[in-house]
């Protein structure tokens, strides 16, 4: 039986409930609908402060972006520096350990949209048909 993973067995079901925890894991670390972007942004864009990286991540509360910053520095994936001169100034900046994200964020942006795609085509088909 093809699988989603491997393409070729079905998996046991111990292998099967290692794969689905591990997943969970993952997601309950990088799920959600910000974190990635926040990692993206600070990807693209190097150290930001807190405003900048609010104004990079359209539509995002400023109590969302803290809590969600606090749990990727929790997690290993953000460096979060205070420089104390006046005024005092916080950057945000990704580490090391966030490069390990990087072929699941490509393939996620890969599949996104392809899934766009995707959808825009069965629509514009359903609408032929409608019409």
């Amino acid at each position: 039986m093809k699988t989603l993973f491997d393409g070729d067995t079905k998996h046991s079901e111990k292998a099967c409930q290692a794969s689905l925890a591990a997943v969970g894991d993952a997601l309950y670390v990088i799920g959600g609908k910000w974190k990635l972007r926040i990692i993206i942004a600070l990807g693209e864009n190097g150290i930001k402060r807190f405003n900048e990286l609010q104004r990079t991540v359209t539509g995002i509360s400023s109590r969302v972006l803290s809590n969600e910053l606090k749990e990727l520095e929790m997690n290993g994936f953000v460096k979060r520096t205070v420089h104390t001169q006046k005024p005092v100034v916080v950057e945000y900046e990704l580490t090391e350990y966030s490069n390990t994200l990087g072929d699941i964020l490509k393939a996620l942006s890969e599949w996104g949209a392809r899934h766009k795609d995707k959808i825009k085509k069965e629509r514009k088909a359903e609408n032929l048909q409608i019409g």
